[in-house]
């Protein structure tokens, strides 16, 4: 089943074949699509068309330029008359209404995290888009959440994940250790590189529908038995953030890397996945509680 939903996510552009689907679940055709409703709670149609329209969503708030039909081609819509109903139907208003509103919803964030107690303002003066021009390849400091930010060229990583979907937040950090550690110990994967990748946006995707991956680098030829399954993170160009703190903070750095400075930064988030990384022996600091790892933005210029 996680090899549909990332077959899925791959050819959002084109049409979903239950026949083709079902054979990359190696499960009988008959069988797949009452399966496939047992295990997520809706049909493949109405997934794959929810997928589509939350896509559509974040692209159309990236704010690239793009036509309202380039962004309903490139998610498998017919035409733009048929993205713009399902989408005004799935957000309550129409596509370029929701274009139009994202500067007032990140607005609408930024004031509820930066009424939480502790957090400082940014400078209005600084202009990080002249300062990555500048300072390309060195760290530049964020001072709400005492991280340092590069742009870095990342490898690709081979890896081996397990998958949970539902709410994030406390759930994620139990799901590592209850589920993914006790395997990495039993296949000597301890010392690995570990990531974490949240596929979805949860101010737009419903809480019990996020999708998170728990990945662990593994070497090529790995076989991660019938608990977990393999897959690449893409490499190239990533805006790295240096986060430590405590594991309920990581939510709002995330949110002001993604909705005050990437908007500002002269870049833009492409379509690679986002993700954490860190090592699983090192991450936690038991004395202070706090969580280390590097927040990993893919990004492209606007």
């Amino acid at each position: 089943m996680n090899r549909v939903l990332d077959h899925i996510d791959r050819h959002l552009d084109a049409p979903s074949d239950l026949a083709t689907l079902a054979d990359v679940a190696n499960l009988s055709r008959y069988h797949f699509h009452r399966l496939f409703s047992a295990w997520m709670g809706e049909t493949v149609g109405d997934y794959t068309r929810r997928v589509r329209l939350q896509r559509a969503a974040q692209m159309l708030a990236r704010g690239s330029g793009e036509s309202v039909l380039a962004v309903a081609l490139a998610t498998g819509f017919s035409s733009g008359e048929a993205f713009a109903r399902a989408f005004k139907l799935q957000f309550g208003c129409t596509p370029s209404a929701w274009t139009a509103a994202t500067p007032q919803r990140i607005a609408a964030d930024l004031a509820r995290l930066k009424s939480n107690p502790g957090q400082a303002h940014r400078n209005p003066d600084q202009d990080w888009t002249a300062l990555l021009r500048e300072y390309e390849g060195s760290p530049i400091s964020l001072m709400e959440f005492a991280m340092q930010v590069t742009i870095e060229t990342l490898p690709p990583a081979h890896v081996a994940y397990q998958r949970k979907i539902g709410p994030y937040g406390p759930q994620i950090t139990q799901f590592w250790s209850s589920t993914v550690q006790p395997w990495m110990q039993s296949h000597g994967l301890m010392a690995a590189d570990c990531y974490g990748v949240a596929h979805d946006d949860p101010a737009i995707t419903p809480a019990g529908k996020c999708r998170y991956d728990a990945c662990v680098a593994v070497p090529e030829g790995f076989q991660p038995g019938a608990h977990a399954s393999l897959a690449t993170l893409p490499g190239g160009r990533y805006a790295v953030a240096k986060f430590k703190g405590r594991p309920d903070t990581i939510a709002a750095a995330w949110m002001w890397l993604m909705r005050e400075w990437l908007p500002s930064s002269g870049l833009q988030c492409d379509e690679r996945p986002c993700f954490e990384r860190f090592s699983a022996s090192t991450a936690m600091d038991a004395v202070t509680g706090e969580f280390s790892c590097d927040i990993c933005i893919p990004v492209r210029a606007l």
